[in-house]
């Protein structure tokens, strides 16, 4: 027997999360989106992972490219999340960014950006379990954007 999936919902919000946009692509044909499911997963050597649901479109396109960028949001960042959030074709028209050691749009003044290429896909359900291993750091002072029962927060 399972647990109820408007219950399982409900319980997982009561863990409060830092809030990312993963970005992608290849070849000037970038996509972005907000993910919360994230990790470190190995210091050495150096891996995080991202679960990504399989029916998002950028699902396809993540793993046809073979690589990725975790772009840790600050609190001022909440229009980001939900700009990256919605299924607008160009998210990226007038936001700052710039390009990343791996070819790939970092966003300006992000908290932690990570960049990774994929080394191991996992299946996860209804998401695919991304394993990256690190390639690029950048780290910059501020407070995180936070994700708790359904809405944004911040460290006080």
């Amino acid at each position: 027997m399972t647990i109820d999936e408007a219950r399982f919902r409900q319980t997982l919000g009561y863990f409060a999360s830092g809030v990312t946009v993963v970005t992608t692509g290849q070849e000037g044909d970038f996509h972005g989106m907000t993910v919360s499911s994230f990790s470190s997963l190995s210091l050495n050597p150096p891996l995080i992972l991202i679960c990504i649901d399989k029916a998002v479109p950028t699902h396809d396109i993540l793993a046809r490219s073979g690589q990725f960028v975790v772009n840790v949001l600050e609190k001022r960042q909440e229009h980001l999340s939900r700009r990256f959030a919605t299924s607008n074709a160009d998210k990226f028209r007038g936001i700052a960014w710039h390009m990343g050691t791996l070819g790939i749009p970092v966003l300006d003044n992000v908290l932690a950006v990570i960049e990774c290429q994929i080394s191991t896909t996992y299946d996860g359900g209804d998401h695919t379990i991304f394993a990256g291993t690190v390639i690029d750091t950048e780290v910059h002072e501020g407070t995180p954007l936070l994700y708790y029962r359904r809405g944004y927060h911040e460290l006080k």
